[in-house]
């Protein structure tokens, strides 16, 4: 594992403890048990995600607007592939508490053509469970990531609690640019490119916008000449990032209320919450 490698690991990690907690302490009113699967799309040396953020909400989480300046969590996100601001600003809004990170099968990067998922308890009668958003950088970059803009854009319970679901795929057309750092491609200032420090590129001040609308990778630059990422060009016609699922594991139709498990939980009587993470290849 590259020193890159390791602090992203350590980051995310650092995030991901922060909320393990709100990963199966969700209402048992009308428990439910999701899998999330991230399938990589990219094309053999093409380009990574890192540990992919998730986060269940009532539709006012807005992590970005095209034209405006990123948050310093989506910044951060963007530039290094951390989430433990992100985390922060999700909880600090007040829509949702359940959230987390999706890790790579092998490295914690889900590398082209890998799959990755983890399953988790929601209360799908819970108004924090009805939207799911996320948001991953892409490697190699300074700081392009993909992410869902529309906070309503993938609604997974309905008003009565029904399952929906979700599957979308992310296209190249879709990456973007977070306007936080200069897109120079020098090594020492580009993730998964020989960057050994977070926070090292030059920074921009600019705002989100389509990552196409700056060329994306620079045609013959270091990035797509390097044999590794030779097929990094998401700008190409037809280019696949990821293919995301939400899907329903079970459901229980007659559990406790949460004044009987608070209940049974002060006389140990009853465990409530689980989380348990799974990875496919």
């Amino acid at each position: 594992m590259s020193r890159y490698q390791n602090n992203l690991y350590k980051g995310v990690i650092a995030g991901a403890i922060a909320t393990a907690s709100t990963l199966g302490l969700a209402s048992m009113a009308q428990a439910a048990t999701l899998r999330i699967t991230i399938d990589s799309l990219a094309p053999t040396n093409g380009i990574a995600l890192t540990p992919t953020w998730f986060g269940f909400h009532d539709g006012t989480f807005d992590l970005y607007n095209r034209g405006e300046a990123a948050t310093i969590g989506l910044e951060r996100l963007a530039e290094d592939g951390t989430i433990d601001d992100l985390n922060a600003e999700f909880l600090a809004a007040g829509g949702g508490t359940v959230q987390g990170a999706i890790f790579g099968p092998t490295v914690p990067p889900i590398l082209p053509g890998e799959s990755a998922s983890i399953t988790l308890d929601v209360d799908a009668n819970a108004l924090s469970s009805r939207y799911f958003s996320y948001a991953a950088m892409v490697l190699p970059s300074n700081d392009f990531f993909i992410a869902n803009g529309n906070p309503l854009a993938a609604r997974i319970f309905d008003d009565a609690g029904n399952f929906l679901g979700a599957d979308f795929t992310v296209t190249g057309s879709q990456v973007l640019d977070a306007g936080t750092e200069v897109n120079d491609e020098e090594p020492a200032n580009t993730a998964f490119f020989g960057q050994q420090t977070p926070n090292t590129g030059i920074t921009e001040g600019g705002v989100v916008q389509l990552a196409s609308d700056f060329g994306g990778f620079i045609p013959g630059g270091p990035i797509l000449s390097t044999p590794r990422f030779a097929n990094a060009d998401f700008t190409a016609p037809g280019y696949n990032v990821a293919r995301f699922r939400v899907e329903l594991v079970e459901q229980a139709t007659d559990v406790p209320e949460p004044g009987i498990v608070l209940a049974l939980l002060a006389t140990g009587g009853l465990m409530v919450g689980r989380r348990r993470q799974q990875q496919t290849e």
